[in-house]
């Protein structure tokens, strides 16, 4: 059990950002169902996402543009039921605030009022703007998403390192400070080089969590079916898997298969 779980403490935006000034690096992961939340709360995790990274470990599609604003609400209820600790942070999908606050601002507020979150988060800077500025002013939380953006892979069209250029790492550092003008509480950095998500977390007073942006910023975020190694095929250099529950969970379904087939399985003490 993780020191960390011994401080049972509410964790909240104003948190993070004392946690930032004390120099203690904030810990994040994706969750999408009760069972796994629950796990993950109990062992002191500071932030939980419930991603729409569920398009992808939970549904199986390529990308995340799939996922709808009801599927995600139906995963943030399901999180947010198990979790005690931890700030629970829901993503806003695809199609749900680009190109028009009101709507962005009805996505968000549906969220908040059907999942119980504390939070939303949401991709890009200058872009969004007027949509963040709405959701804001409606008292809800927002946390920046800059870097490697998923929902707009179509635009990339390939996952690799996005900011190495001066241009896109200027507009960057841009986005970054804009989020922080209008209001935001933090900001994720997607697979960015190192050294740019350092400057950004020194030189804003708001949280930076990073996945596959370094070490030098406040905090790292991984998708919990890659770093409990339930997900194989994906090995991107940033990613440690913690485990390899995939080999342990297909073993373990092997064996009752074969017990079932054998008539091993219920024996006389698991029966009634």
């Amino acid at each position: 059990m993780s020191t960390y779980a011994e401080d049972t403490r509410k964790v909240t935006t104003h948190r993070l950002i004392e946690m930032k000034k004390r120099g203690e690096k904030i810990s994040m992961l994706t969750a999408y169902d009760y069972s796994m939340a629950r796990l993950i709360d109990a062992a002191g995790m500071d932030v939980i996402l419930v991603g729409d990274s569920a398009s992808n470990v939970m549904a199986g599609n390529v990308t995340t543009l799939p996922m709808t604003l009801d599927q995600m609400i139906y995963h943030g209820k399901s999180v947010v039921r198990a979790v005690k600790r931890a700030l629970v942070v829901v993503d806003l999908p695809f199609g749900t605030y680009q190109g028009n606050s009101i709507e962005a601002l009805a996505s968000a507020i549906r969220i908040m009022k059907e999942t119980h979150a504390e939070c939303v988060k949401l991709e890009g800077g200058a872009e969004i703007r007027e949509s963040v500025e709405r959701i804001l002013s409606a008292g809800i939380p927002v946390m920046g998403h800059l870097g490697l953006m998923p929902q707009s892979i179509n635009k990339y069209g390939t996952y690799t390192v996005r900011a190495k250029d001066g241009s896109e790492a200027n507009k960057l550092i841009e986005d970054a400070r804009l989020l922080q003008e209008m209001g935001c509480f933090a900001i994720v950095l997607e697979k960015i080089p190192a050294d740019l998500a350092a400057r950004v977390a020194q030189e804003l007073t708001i949280p930076i969590i990073g996945i596959g942006a370094g070490g030098g910023v406040d905090g790292q975020v991984l998708v919990m079916h890659d770093m409990l190694g339930l997900t194989q095929h994906f090995s991107p250099r940033f990613l440690r898997r913690y485990a390899n529950l995939a080999e342990i969970i297909t073993k373990a379904v092997s064996q009752y298969v074969e017990d079932v087939k054998s008539s091993d399985f219920p024996n006389e003490k698991e029966q009634y």
